[in-house]
Order: C-alpha cells, then sequence, then structure tokens
C-alpha cells in the first residue's frame, strides 16, 4: 500500500460507492479507461482483488469492503483538515459545495453571485440535480449544503426553510381557461397534460393533490427539465404544474391558471445531515442565503402574488 496514491484512493472510492467505473468517471470527469488502469494499478499495490464482476454488475470483494471503509475514514479526516485550515484563514480563501434542486437554479445563481462578490476568495462547486440525486449526495456526503423543497423523512438532517417555493398550473397564453376564476381541479382531467420525470419532488407534490382530489390527468409527454416544459406549453402540447419561480424572467407565452387548490404552498429548505460539522464558508453561506432570500423574495413579488 506504500505505492498507492490519494488519487488512486479517491477513483476506487468513487468506483465502490457507485458500483459502477462509468459513474466514477462521470462524477471526477476522467475516461473510463483511466478509471480501470488506476484500479488496475492500486489492486497491484494491495495484492488481492478489490471487485469481482458477476454478469454485468460490479461487487467489491472482502479486500474492497475494508479498502472502501478505510477510504471514507481518510477522506472524512481529510474534510475535517481543510475545515481546520478554512477556519484559520477566515474566509479570504475555500470553497462552499452546493447541490440544489433542478428548480432552484431559477434563483440560486443570483444569490451565489451576490455572496462571491462578498467574498471573492471563495470557490462555488454547484451541482444540479433531481430530487432522488440530491438524496444519493446527501447519503454519500459530498456537498456541504443540499437546497430541496422536499424534505426526506427517512434521513437524519437538519433543515431550516427560507423560500416560499409554490406550485402553479401553467398554460399557453390563448388558452380556453384562461382568465377564469376558481377553475374546478376536476377541469384539469380533461386538458393533455406535461409532467415532470419521474423521481421529481414537483411531480410527487402534483401527483398527491390529484389523488386526494380523484383527478386523473391525461399525461402526454414527460419531461425532465422545466425549459423543456415551457416550451411544450407554449407550443400548445398542454398544460402543466411548475414552481412559480420557473417564470424567471416573466414567460410572456404563458400564463398562470386560477385552478382550485392551487397554488401547492410549499418551500424551499436548507438542509445538511445532522452531525455534520459545517465549514465557517458553510456555515456563512447559511446565515448569508436567510437574509438575502427575504430580499430576493420582497424583490420579485413572490409572496401571495400571481405573474
Amino acid at each position: 500500500m506504500n505505492q498507492a496514491t490519494l488519487h488512486q484512493l479517491r477513483v476506487f472510492e468513487a468506483a465502490a460507492r457507485h458500483g459502477s467505473f462509468t459513474r466514477a468517471a462521470e462524477e471526477l470527469f476522467l475516461t473510463q479507461p483511466t478509471i480501470s488502469m488506476q484500479i488496475k494499478q492500486l489492486t497491484k499495490s494491495v495484492g488481492i482483488p478489490l471487485f469481482e464482476q458477476v454478469g454485468k454488475r460490479l461487487y467489491l470483494t472482502e479486500a474492497g469492503r475494508e479498502l472502501f471503509a478505510t477510504c471514507q475514514e481518510i477522506f472524512n479526516t481529510l474534510a475535517q483538515f481543510e475545515m481546520k485550515v478554512a477556519d484559520l484563514k477566515g474566509l479570504k480563501q475555500g470553497q462552499l459545495r452546493l447541490a440544489v434542486i433542478t428548480t432552484a437554479k431559477y434563483f440560486i445563481p443570483r444569490l451565489l453571485g451576490s455572496f462571491c462578490q462578498l467574498y471573492p476568495g471563495i470557490e462555488i462547486s454547484l451541482q444540479v440535480t433531481n430530487h432522488e440525486g440530491i438524496l444519493e449526495r446527501m447519503t454519500s456526503n459530498q456537498d456541504d449544503l443540499y437546497i430541496m423543497s422536499q424534505i426526506p423523512e427517512h434521513l437524519d438532517i437538519h433543515c431550516e426553510a427560507f423560500l416560499e417555493n409554490p406550485l402553479i398550473v401553467l398554460a399557453p397564453i390563448n388558452h380556453p381557461l384562461a382568465g377564469e376564476k376558481n377553475i374546478p381541479i376536476s377541469k384539469l382531467a380533461n386538458e393533455p397534460f406535461i409532467m415532470r420525470e419521474p423521481g421529481s419532488g414537483t411531480r410527487r407534490a402534483v401527483q398527491k393533490l390529484f389523488d386526494e382530489n380523484d383527478v386523473e390527468v391525461k399525461v402526454k409527454l414527460e419531461l425532465g427539465s422545466n425549459e423543456a416544459i415551457k416550451q411544450a406549453i407554449a407550443g400548445g402540447l398542454g398544460i402543466s404544474v411548475l414552481s412559480r419561480h420557473t417564470l424567471m424572467p416573466h414567460a410572456e407565452d404563458l400564463t398562470v391558471l386560477d385552478v382550485e387548490h392551487f397554488p401547492i404552498k410549499r418551500d424551499w429548505y436548507m438542509v445538511y445531515p445532522n452531525g455534520k460539522q459545517l465549514s465557517i464558508v458553510g456555515r456563512t453561506y447559511f446565515e448569508y442565503l436567510l437574509e438575502a432570500a427575504k430580499q430576493f423574495a420582497t424583490a420579485n413579488a413572490l409572496y401571495g402574488k400571481e405573474k
């Protein structure tokens, strides 16, 4: 093991965590042959196999499981060291690792911009994914803070609401129901519907409301992008339910339908696992976002007003 490098251990840890050389390559921005070569060299240093392949699936050997646990201890220790160094340096330098739900990309970059102006020495790593992706990253402790709108009940976490995230019904600007007041939710069953992909928190919230009101909509399209859904609505392919934040900047070719039980009231939360020690950078951004979100909401008239 004296010949093993830290880089090889990082490659191994990612491959072991994902159970895939391909996904490890994607995470580390390396090619799959590079991953394979690093694992091969590490295996040679250890002296016995770390992985075994059964069919198309990759499994850790007993030695692999032991090394995986050791890698996690090593990287946790290094992370603690980095936090101590950052604390010693103050906020002159450091890194902030954020993972956010897809819809948060409409406002988080604006708030990050002003934070970076206050602390120009801070490097930002921003990962954008869906609800299931956030849970995966949180379970493996890949980031400092997580921003999401649906709190996982099965994880031991600390969370704090900082901004409203209402879900609204969007339709083309010339839709026949545009301008009507208090439209019965049952009328949505007659409309072609565009849904977010399975695994999306927005989809879960919408489906829950429909189930509670015995409404079964005709799903014409499933799309994994808010922007793609907005374009599909504008093109007349159907209506959908999205966060009001997706209207920033305001979409002139879309309209908000006044449907009963809408908007669905939700909040944005800052989340991190209980027991996690936030670095001085993480703590500073946590406190900054609580205050900045209040000003952002007021400036964009998001509280209680339709666009």
